[in-house]
């Protein structure tokens, strides 16, 4: 009688991480979405609320950008994103740092240059105070 009682707490205690787990990359899947359409709308307040301040912003032509200019140029229409596609995304989580990596492919005006995108993208996100913030993000040319 004691394995039948046994089995299940045992059962329940090794499979707790994995449900944890996966409400993460939940969480990192959706604050991805979120930038995915902030950076299309330009909305600064979303942004600032999905990037942490120590962020480093790295473009595939080897630009790097910190927090503020990231937000700039998107805020300020320099960089207009038109469309943006995500695919091919995996995360990877350790602890509460997630590794997120995907092909971007879209449509972007440039200081008025049209020109159409299509990168591979990692990012790596921290949770902070709770939230999921992006901290850096390389791109490269495919």
């Amino acid at each position: 009688m004691k394995k039948l009682v046994i089995l299940p707490l045992l059962y329940l205690v090794l499979i707790s991480p994995v449900f944890a787990q996966s409400t993460d990359e939940k969480d990192v899947a959706s604050a991805v979405e979120s930038l995915r359409k902030a950076m299309i709308d330009a909305n600064k307040a979303e942004l600032e609320m999905l990037t942490a301040d120590q962020l480093s912003y790295g473009h595939s032509s080897g630009t790097m950008e910190d927090r503020a200019a990231f937000i700039e140029v998107i805020a300020s229409g320099k960089n207009d994103y038109k469309t943006l596609e995500f695919s091919g995304q995996t995360i990877k989580m350790s602890d509460k740092t997630a590794i997120v990596r995907h092909k971007m492919v879209g449509d972007i005006v440039n200081n008025g240059n049209a020109s159409t995108a299509n990168l591979g993208v990692l990012q790596i996100w921290q949770k902070q105070k709770g939230k999921w913030k992006l901290l850096a993000r390389q791109a490269y040319k495919l």
